[in-house]
């Protein structure tokens, strides 16, 4: 088998890159399971993937994507953190380098590698180590103004989500706003509103990731750095950082 801890997997004739490394992030409860899931469904039949969640303590995520059904139960790991989730996605990303590596040399080539975070606050980014390409995924029922609060997640991420967009009637949220102050916070990057019952939006979801796979392939895809871990609480209050920073 070729050796594929290297940047180029051999394959008969046609030399390809690794997999894409997509990274996936944002706070707790805003759907980032639902939107891996989503993913499966959508691409699975015409791409070669995997999955590796985060965890602190348990490997709750992976139990949800294989009780789904989505993928084979093989293709999805657990990193148990235990420790920030931040911690794994940025500060040492070994222990999902190895999940990662240990994936493509099971089951490559493989075209996609979805890497999810465990839940954590707004300041939560991907090392470029680990993620070649990255969304962060906040929801309309964190209320209508989070677009706002900023953080580099939200404003540096090459995707930003706003999910749960069919609950906006319910929580009293202007989802038009939302993507609007989104936008002027993300400076020209793209923001998706997003529901797994919306046709539309999922269709989007799966073209723009097809767009970063092309990108990834014929190699002008350049991971960036939406920035370093920014002074954060936990638990969900974002009012009152914890008093160091992580990076």
């Amino acid at each position: 088998m070729p050796d594929q801890h290297t940047d180029e997997q051999t394959h008969p004739h046609h030399p390809r890159p690794r997999a894409l490394r997509l990274g996936v992030a944002g706070p707790v409860g805003t759907g980032k399971s639902s939107i891996l899931a989503t993913l499966c469904r959508e691409l699975a039949g015409e791409l070669a993937m995997a999955v590796v969640t985060n965890d602190i303590y348990t490997d709750e995520d992976a139990r949800f994507l294989r009780s789904a059904g989505v993928l084979p139960t093989e293709r999805i790991r657990a990193v148990e953190t235990g420790a920030c989730p931040h911690t794994a996605i940025r500060d040492d990303v070994s222990a999902n380098l190895d999940a990662v590596e240990d994936l493509e040399e099971e089951f490559g080539p493989l075209d996609l590698v979805l890497v999810e975070s465990g839940g954590d606050n707004l300041t939560a980014t991907f090392s470029p180590a680990l993620a070649d390409a990255q969304l962060f995924c906040i929801d309309v029922a964190g209320g209508g103004d989070v677009a706002r609060k900023g953080g580099p997640g939200i404003t540096g991420a090459d995707l930003l989500i706003i999910n749960k967009t069919d609950l906006a009637p319910h929580v009293e949220v202007d989802v038009a706003a939302m993507v609007a102050d989104a936008s002027a916070a993300r400076d020209g990057l793209p923001v998706l509103a997003l529901s797994k019952h919306d046709a539309a939006s999922v269709a989007g979801l799966a073209d723009w990731v097809r767009s970063v796979l092309a990108r990834h392939r014929d190699g002008t895809l350049v991971p960036t750095d939406p920035g370093p871990m920014a002074p954060h609480s936990h638990g969900g209050d974002h009012d009152h950082p914890h008093p160091h920073s992580h990076s």
